[in-house]
C-alpha cells in the first residue's frame, strides 16, 4: 500500500519495496489529483509492478536512442526525413538531431527570407518538458496547431508530425523501458486533421506525345522521361538504374524487364548503398510503347563515377549525369528537366509522369492491387490516388439485371 504525504504545497507518494522506503513527488498540490495518482499506483502494484510511477528521462536521451534505431532500420533518406521532423518539434536537444549533410541540397542553399522582430514573436518554441514522460497532449497539439495556423502547414504534413511523434512515444515505451503517465501515448490523444482528397496531375495521351516530342533532340532525357511515364518509376529509382537493371531480352513474348532493386556499389568516390523506398525489390515489364525508346538509346560505355565492374554485377550507370556520375535528384529535376520543359512551355514533373503510369492503368481497368505491385506502393495509397479513375471503365459492371428487349419496368 502507498500513502500520501504533503510537503509544503506538493503531495508525495510513499511506499516500500523489499522493506526499503520509497518516495516520489506527484507534482501537484491538488488533493483529488494526488488521490487519483495514488489509486493508479496501487492498481499497478496489484498487477505485479513494483514501481509503476512514470520514469524521468531527458528528452535528448530518448531522441538520441530513437534516431539510432531509425537509422538502423530505415533508408538514409527516410531516416533523414524523420530527423528533420523531430528537430522541428523538439529543437537541437541532442547530437543526433544536428544537420549532418556535408552537401546541402539546392533548396537548403537558398537564401532564407528575413524575419522581422514582429514575426519572431510568432516563432513557436519547441516542445519542452523537464522529462520526456512529462510531455503532454496539449503541448503537442499546440505545436501542431501553430504550424497549421501561423505557418500554413497542410493537414497531411500536420498529421505526419503527429504520426512521427506518436511513433517515438510508442517506441520509448515498448523498447526503451519508459513508463508514461497512465501508460498512455499523449500523441494518440490528438485528433488527426481532415485531409483533402489528393489532386492527381497526369498526362493524357496527346500530352504524352507532346512531352516526348519536345525532347526529341535530347535523346537521353527523352528516354528517361519515357521510362518515368511508361514504367511508373520514382525519380531516384530511375537515376539509380545500372546496365544490369535493364533486361531487353524478349522472353515469354514480352519486351523485357526493368528491375528496381537494392544495390551496394563501389565507386571512385567510395561505397554507396541504395534500396527502393518501400525496401522491396520489384520488376516492371517493358511495354511496347517504351521499348522503341530503349532500343534507340545507347548508354555511355564509361563513366567517371561508374560502379566497379564485378561488384554487385553492375558496370555503369544506365543514365549517367553529364559529368558521368550518379545524378543528384534535385539537379536532374530543377536544372535539366525543368529547363528543357520550360523552353517548350511545359510544366510537367517527375511525379506527374509517375502518376500518368498509374492513372492510365486504372482507366484501362487494371486492378489497384496490380497497380500497387507495379509501382511499388501499398494498395491503400493506390486506392487514394487512382480509385476515382476506375469507375470510368465499369459502366457495364453496374448493369447486373438484364431486361429483355422492349421490356417495361414497374
Amino acid at each position: 500500500m502507498a500513502s500520501l504525504v504533503k510537503r509544503g504545497s506538493i503531495y508525495y507518494l510513499r511506499w516500500r519495496v523489499g522493506g526499503k522506503p520509497k518516495k516520489r513527488s506527484l507534482g501537484t498540490s491538488n488533493y483529488q489529483i494526488a488521490r487519483e495518482k495514488q489509486r493508479q499506483f496501487e492498481s499497478a502494484q496489484a498487477q505485479g509492478n513494483d514501481n509503476p510511477l512514470p520514469t524521468r528521462t531527458p528528452i535528448g536521451q530518448v531522441l538520441e536512442a530513437y534516431v539510432k534505431h531509425v537509422r538502423a532500420k530505415k533508408t538514409e533518406k527516410s531516416a533523414q526525413t524523420d530527423v528533420y521532423y523531430l528537430r522541428e518539434a523538439f529543437g537541437l536537444c541532442c547530437e543526433a538531431l544536428t544537420i549532418t549533410s556535408r552537401r546541402p541540397s539546392a533548396k537548403t542553399r537558398k537564401k532564407p527570407s528575413r524575419i522581422s522582430k514582429l514575426d519572431r514573436r510568432k516563432t513557436l518554441p519547441v516542445i519542452e518538458a523537464h522529462a520526456f514522460e512529462l510531455i503532454t497532449a496539449a503541448q503537442i497539439s499546440d505545436f501542431i496547431d501553430f504550424k497549421v495556423r501561423d505557418q500554413g502547414l497542410k493537414p497531411k504534413t500536420a498529421n505526419h508530425y503527429r504520426s512521427i511523434i506518436s511513433r517515438v512515444f510508442n517506441w520509448a515505451r515498448e523498447s526503451h523501458g519508459l513508463r508514461l503517465p497512465g501508460n498512455t501515448n499523449p500523441a494518440s490523444q490528438i485528433r488527426p486533421y481532415k485531409e483533402r482528397a489528393p489532386e492527381i496531375r497526369f498526362l493524357k495521351l496527346d500530352q504524352i506525345d507532346e512531352q516526348l516530342h519536345a525532347l526529341r533532340f535530347k535523346p537521353q532525357l527523352q528516354t528517361m522521361v519515357a521510362v518515368l511515364i511508361y514504367a511508373g518509376l520514382r525519380r531516384e529509382e530511375l537515376l539509380w538504374l545500372t546496365l544490369d537493371d535493364i533486361d531487353l531480352r524478349r522472353s515469354h513474348g514480352g519486351n523485357g524487364l526493368i528491375r528496381v532493386r537494392a544495390k551496394t556499389i563501389e565507386t571512385p568516390a567510395g561505397r554507396r548503398s541504395w534500396q527502393p523506398k518501400t525496401g522491396k525489390n520489384r520488376a516492371v515489364p517493358i511495354s511496347s510503347a517504351l521499348r522503341p525508346y530503349l532500343d534507340r538509346y545507347t548508354p555511355p560505355a564509361t563513366a567517371a563515377d561508374a560502379p566497379t565492374p564485378g561488384v554487385g554485377g553492375s558496370q555503369a550507370w544506365y543514365f549517367p549525369s553529364p559529368e558521368g556520375t550518379l545524378w543528384d535528384p534535385d539537379n536532374f529535376s530543377d536544372r535539366h528537366l525543368y529547363k528543357a520543359n520550360h523552353e517548350k512551355d511545359l510544366r510537367w514533373s517527375c511525379l506527374d509522369f509517375r502518376h500518368t503510369f498509374g492513372s492510365h492503368l486504372a482507366q484501362n481497368g487494371v486492378s489497384l492491387y496490380k497497380i500497387s505491385t507495379l509501382m511499388g506502393n501499398s494498395p491503400e495509397i493506390c486506392r487514394r490516388h487512382y480509385a476515382s479513375l476506375v469507375p470510368e471503365t465499369m459502366t457495364s459492371e453496374v448493369d447486373f439485371v438484364c431486361y429483355p428487349p422492349n421490356a417495361t419496368t414497374a
